[in-house]
């Protein structure tokens, strides 16, 4: 029985809601457990008086600062050196256009809802949309595990997940914590950091998914190397939260959900599908740029980064990250590529890997349950400068929203005519963060329900979905 189980069922008895009536909605194994199951489990939460929805977030974070124009924003009618290099191309929505690599995304614009008025605030490389002041220093997914909990209650499934290209591919680099920290857990805790499947130490060396079963299921080897990961923290902060992670690590390993975590699992027809590796050859990726091995990263996994991610949400994770690594800073200097050759290097595995993940999750009935957020920390610059790149530009960024239940096909604000900064209201990072919280959260019976840091409530009552979403 996994403790977190116990502990919810102890908590919920207390509200008059029994044990047989918990374990009602499935078996604890994860492999025995259907995707209604799966949904019932969250409605028992809620019934419990945990104030979560049945819904899970996908946030795609496209780190460097993609370029509004080339994406969903093309301004064919300014002037050469302003609109996109990439041409456009009509979409399943009259008279919207988008750059000319989305291919595949311009046939399911009305699958999506656009943002051409979102604004990240500044233009520094960080990753503020979904770390920074609003989210209180944490990763939008630990507001989320601190109100509903660090794992499902009935699949041990951690409930906020951070994917970087080795969770793929160990011959893939973990992603850029040099502007940012996307496991950060704030002000919240270490127990509600995301968990982070991939990323070494000695916590991992048990809990490699590609292990064999006989591994997994040495739970001494495992305890151990818990052990020696607590002698190597040796602060208090991150001491207050291994108890926790202990657990967590414990119930992932034993409670079946390795096998969530292993695409070999999945369907091969469905693995090639998302494959971005096929799109750009290695040899076909310029090394005059610094960050060649950063875009040959980018391809080899953003596909199968989202394919998971599908799996990890359909399996009962609420929160998942995904990021490659710092690809999107299209200056056309040394480190980086050419708004049109990065183009070829970013916008064809997104195209891709997005398209994918939208035909699937549609296939299997989760659109409804599962909302897909793709944005970076800024924008580009309205101006290509004289190497063929666009600089950083925080007035204005690109920003797409799918699925989970949100009133899709449509374009929301404007931009000015250069693409330069909102030309109608601004949406904000805030904005954004309020459109994932009432995703994610019952918002009303959270505000009622006790427990709940002060901090998150505070920050519940400041902040306002976009317009038009929720």
């Amino acid at each position: 029985m996994l403790s977190f189980v116990d502990d919810a069922i102890r908590g919920a008895r207390g509200r008059g809601f029994g044990r047989r009536e918990f374990l009602r909605v499935g078996g604890l194994a994860l492999g025995g457990l259907t995707l209604p199951q799966l949904i019932g489990a969250r409605a028992a939460l809620a019934r419990a008086g945990v104030p979560v929805t049945d819904k899970s977030v996908v946030f795609l974070f496209l780190h460097g600062g993609p370029p509004q124009t080339e994406l969903f924003d093309p301004k064919m009618d300014a002037p050469s050196g302003i609109r996109s290099v990439t041409g456009e191309l009509k979409t399943t929505i009259p008279g919207i256009t988008f750059g000319g690599t989305l291919r595949k995304l311009s046939r399911h614009a009305h699958r999506l809802a656009i943002v051409r008025s979102f604004t990240t605030g500044g233009g520094n490389h960080d990753i503020k949309p979904i770390v920074c002041r609003e989210t209180l220093g944490a990763n939008i997914g630990s507001i989320y595990s601190t109100v509903a909990g660090t794992s499902h209650p009935l699949t041990g499934m951690p409930s906020n997940v951070a994917l970087y290209p080795n969770a793929v591919d160990p011959e893939t680099r973990p992603a850029n914590m040099n502007f940012g920290r996307f496991d950060s857990s704030g002000t919240l805790g270490a127990a509600f950091a995301p968990f982070v499947p991939g990323s070494g130490g000695a916590l991992q060396e048990d809990m490699q998914l590609a292990l064999p079963r006989r591994r997994l299921d040495d739970r001494r080897g495992l305890l151990e190397g818990l052990d020696r990961l607590k002698r190597a923290l040796g602060t208090s902060r991150d001491l207050a939260g291994l108890d926790r992670l202990r657990e967590q690590a414990f119930d992932t390993i034993l409670g079946g959900v390795a096998d969530a975590f292993d695409l070999s699992r999945e369907d091969p027809r469905t693995i090639e599908r998302y494959d971005t590796s096929r799109l750009v050859r290695p040899d076909q990726i310029s090394k005059k740029w610094n960050n060649h091995r950063n875009y040959a990263d980018n391809i080899k996994s953003l596909g199968k980064l989202l394919l998971l991610a599908r799996r990890l949400c359909e399996a009962g994770c609420g929160f998942v990250t995904v990021t490659t690594n710092f690809v999107w800073d299209m200056h056309a200097d040394q480190n980086n590529a050419t708004i049109e050759e990065g183009m070829r290097y970013c916008g064809l595995p997104f195209d891709h890997a997005v398209s994918a993940f939208l035909e699937d999750v549609e296939a299997r009935g989760l659109s409804d349950r599962i909302l897909l957020v793709a944005c970076g920390e800024m924008g580009r610059t309205p101006k290509i400068n004289k190497r063929g790149g666009r600089d950083h530009r925080g007035k204005l960024a690109p920003l797409l929203l799918a699925g989970g239940g949100l009133p899709i096909g449509q374009v929301i604000g404007r931009s000015t005519a250069d693409a330069g900064e909102p030309a109608s209201d601004a949406v904000t990072n805030s904005h954004l963060v309020a459109t994932i919280l009432h995703t994610l959260l019952d918002i009303g019976q959270l505000r009622v329900t006790e427990g709940v840091p002060a901090d998150i409530q505070r920050l519940l009552d400041t902040v306002e979905p976009i317009r038009g979403l929720v």
